[in-house]
């Protein structure tokens, strides 16, 4: 089973994939603190007629072992995952920072395990959309003036920034507004922003500052690929006077009636 996946090229052919299932693989911090994230990316793909599974098995992908260099702790949780996701062609998850470590780093934590294969097949719904999919327009409509912040490992990992991009493109009546200094990280890091919790809040207080710059042109609402992210400088947002009016969403939410 896992040979004839491998060879799976990364684009949808309705004629040979209609009615293949999805594999919905959603983060620990989605279902614990941004579940609509989730919600809209189910919604999503039911609009386009997708069948959706939803393993009870999983767990988490094993990225805050792998970070904090627990690297042994981190071969078990991905084996685990592995083991839960290896028979679907197609896994979809609303983070952009879990997609990378199963795609990326499963191969530098064990490069022969058998997870590597399936972490290959993870994709963050924006890239899974346009790229896959190839579906770029979904009708929606959002009247705003609107920022977006592309995680590191989104951006430089996956490569999903003109995705993300293009999905905003088509949302009827959305103003974009760059952040300045768009792709400078924004200091979570994971662990990171407890490990080194100075450098953390400092990059964080930059990231608001370029925030800021533009919500003086009426920016209300920023959308991101990675809501990892948003825990880190969108705490830092909601104790400023001004930026707490600032709405966070994941990009998938923009895209639902």
């Amino acid at each position: 089973m896992i040979e004839a996946l491998e060879k799976a090229v990364p684009t949808w052919d309705y004629p040979e994939y209609k009615g293949e299932e999805v594999a919905l693989f959603i983060p620990c911090f989605i279902d614990q603190f941004f579940p609509e994230a989730g919600v809209a990316t189910v919604k999503i793909l039911e609009k386009l007629g997708i069948p959706i599974v939803y393993p009870d098995e999983q767990t988490c992908c094993g990225q805050p072992a792998f970070n904090s260099g627990y690297w042994d702790d981190a071969r078990k949780v991905m084996e685990r995952f592995g083991k839960v996701f290896e028979k679907y062609r197609w896994i979809v998850t609303p983070s952009s920072a879990c997609a990378s470590m199963c795609r990326v780093f499963y191969k530098e934590a064990d490069a022969k395990s058998p997870a590597v294969a399936v972490g290959a097949r993870v994709y963050e719904l924006s890239e899974f959309l346009v790229n896959v999919l190839k579906k770029t327009d979904f009708g929606a409509s959002f009247p705003h003036k609107v920022c977006m912040h592309i995680g590191c490992h989104g951006r430089r990992e996956l490569g999903i920034a003109k995705a993300a991009q293009t999905l905003l493109d088509n949302v009827k009546g959305l103003e974009y507004i760059p952040i300045p200094n768009v792709e400078e990280c924004c200091g979570f890091g994971g662990t990171f922003s407890v490990k080194m919790p100075g450098t953390s809040i400092n990059m964080g207080k930059k990231k608001i500052e370029n925030i800021r710059k533009i919500y003086k042109q009426g920016v209300e609402h920023l959308v991101t690929t990675d809501l990892s992210c948003a825990m880190h400088f969108g705490g830092m947002m909601r104790r400023d006077p001004e930026l707490k009016n600032v709405k966070i969403h994941y990009i998938g939410e923009l895209l639902v009636d």
